[in-house]
């Protein structure tokens, strides 16, 4: 039977594990015997739940973490390894010796404030929150704590991008400030990938692993079916990934008088480099995109920003959510709505007119006359 006992200072519990081993635990100076008898319970538990592990057999983090890497590594993309490996190692420092099972909810919101008020990047920041919520996933599928801690913690929000109704904002250019970009860039290959990016909402990765092939000039699309990254060429990540993307005549002229220009290369990319392979993607940011996005006055975005301006354009002009959804390439349309669905008017007039005027327009007259599906209207 379980119980709690004194011996000298020190309360100790005494116990039967899952295989019938008996167990004495001591407490640390100073617990007392409440505190001791929660603790019991905890591990009674632990044990009924089939999640119990001896104090000294307890993991750290960063035997979890080592597991679940090796675990991930078949399964994504090197890239997405590598960036993984690289956050657990430059980044867990306060966390990485600790027993899996003292990471409790309080250390998960210190280690994140302490990130935040170090002035951490935003977007770094939830990298490293993904990442920890994933080991600590594979902690408790695995049975090495009962319950995982991220469960009961609030999602990480940036006050300075969070607007009126509370979502976060995206950074998204407008009109003016897409004509100053495309009009800062003068070399010709640039100015027409940027272009594509933002008439076609294509990742960086998709337009760098387009080939000439992939362009149907007479059904006006391109078709991404490949993407480049990290120096890799991989397959769409999802089936809705491999998709094809309407392209509007003036974007079509743009990529035909480039046509003409560029330089033939083996693999008949649409925007190959000096060498004929395709473009580093540092490169392009570094080299390139920023020095367009300060000589046209704009602040610094990603890259990506721009798929989220095509996005936000879409909606502006009101186009349907799903024709969104296939033109992004999101595997749901919950996903669109999770991402841009704060951008969607709250408020609609013109909509709520139309529905009042569809159902009254032809019951307006009297005496008998008959309705659009031909039924008698009584006066």
């Amino acid at each position: 039977m379980a119980k709690v006992c004194k011996r000298r200072d020190r309360y100790v519990l005494d116990y039967y594990d899952h295989e019938g081993n008996r167990q004495r635990q001591t407490m640390p100076k100073g617990m007392t015997l409440k505190a001791a008898e929660k603790k019991l319970r905890a591990t009674q538990r632990e044990i009924l739940a089939d999640s119990y592990i001896p104090e000294k057999d307890i993991p750290r983090f960063n035997e979890i973490a080592a597991d679940w890497l090796k675990f991930k590594k078949p399964k994504i993309r090197k890239s997405t390894w590598e960036m993984y490996d690289g956050l657990l190692r430059n980044h867990f420092d306060t966390i990485i010796n600790l027993k899996i099972k003292k990471i409790t909810p309080q250390k998960v919101e210190n280690f994140i404030s302490d990130k935040q008020n170090a002035g951490m990047n935003i977007s770094t920041l939830r990298r490293i929150i993904t990442t920890f919520n994933q080991v600590m996933r594979y902690a408790s599928r695995h049975r090495f704590i009962s319950y995982n801690p991220f469960v009961d913690i609030e999602r990480l929000r940036d006050n300075s991008d969070v607007g009126e109704d509370g979502k976060e904002e995206l950074p998204i250019l407008t009109h003016e400030k897409i004509r100053n970009l495309i009009e800062a860039v003068t070399n010709a290959k640039y100015k027409t990938l940027f272009q594509l990016a933002i008439f076609s909402g294509a990742r960086q990765g998709e337009l760098l692993g387009l080939y000439w092939s992939d362009i149907k000039w007479q059904k006006k699309q391109i078709h991404i079916q490949r993407t480049f990254n990290h120096g890799e060429w991989y397959k769409p990540k999802t089936k809705t990934s491999n998709r094809y993307i309407d392209i509007g005549p003036g974007m079509l002229k743009v990529l035909k008088k480039w046509k003409i220009a560029c330089l033939p290369s083996k693999l008949n990319l649409i925007f190959p480099n000096e060498n004929g392979n395709p473009i580093d993607a540092k490169n392009l940011t570094y080299r390139h995109f920023k020095p367009a996005l300060k000589k046209a006055k704009i602040k610094s975005i990603r890259f990506h920003d721009i798929r989220h301006t095509f996005a936000s354009l879409l909606i502006d002009q009101n186009e349907n959510p799903k024709y969104i959804q296939r033109q992004l390439g999101h595997s749901s349309i919950q996903m669109t709505f999770d991402v841009y669905g704060h951008l969607i008017e709250k408020t609609n007039q013109e909509s709520a007119t139309k529905l009042e005027e569809s159902v009254f327009k032809n019951n307006r007259s009297q005496n008998g006359h008959k309705n659009q599906k031909g039924f008698q209207v009584k006066a």
